[in-house]
C-alpha cells in the first residue's frame, strides 16, 4: 500500500448557511461545486485550500452534536498553515471569533494557536 496524500477532510455542519460563511468568508476557501442532494436533504460543498480540492462541508438534517473534544478519541483538530499567525488571528478576532493565546511549538519553534468552527470543530493555526 502507498499513501500518496490526504485527498479531503469531510466536515458535517449543524448550520450550513453559517458554516459556509465561515469557510468561504471568513477563512476564504474557494467554493468549487455546490450541489444540494434531495435524497439526504443534505448539501455539499466542495472548498479548495490554496488551490486544491481539501474540504467537503455536508449539511444533514439535525446531526448529533460533537460530544468529544480535543482530547478524546478520534480526529483531534484540522490544522491550516498561515504565514502571518498575528495577522490572521487579528482578522478572526475582528470577525468576532475566539482565538486562544499564540504559543509555540516545543519541538518546532513555530507559533501555533486554536480556535473553533460555528460547531464547535477544534481549528489550528500553524505559522509556516
Amino acid at each position: 500500500m502507498k499513501i500518496m496524500k490526504v485527498h479531503h477532510v469531510a466536515i458535517i455542519c449543524s448550520n450550513y448557511e453559517k458554516s459556509k460563511d465561515f469557510y468561504v468568508r471568513i477563512l476564504g476557501l474557494t467554493p468549487i461545486k455546490e450541489i444540494y442532494r434531495e435524497e439526504r436533504k443534505s448539501y455539499k460543498l466542495d472548498l479548495e485550500v490554496n488551490g486544491q480540492y481539501q474540504i467537503e462541508l455536508f449539511s444533514f438534517p439535525n446531526p448529533p452534536e460533537r460530544k468529544s473534544y480535543p482530547e478524546a478519541a478520534g480526529l483531534r483538530h484540522l490544522a491550516f498553515e498561515v504565514d502571518d499567525i498575528y495577522a490572521t488571528v487579528l482578522f478572526l478576532q475582528e470577525e468576532g471569533i475566539q482565538v486562544e493565546p499564540v504559543r509555540i511549538d516545543s519541538m518546532t519553534n513555530k507559533r501555533f494557536t486554536f480556535f473553533a468552527d460555528p460547531d464547535g470543530l477544534p481549528l489550528e493555526l500553524y505559522e509556516s
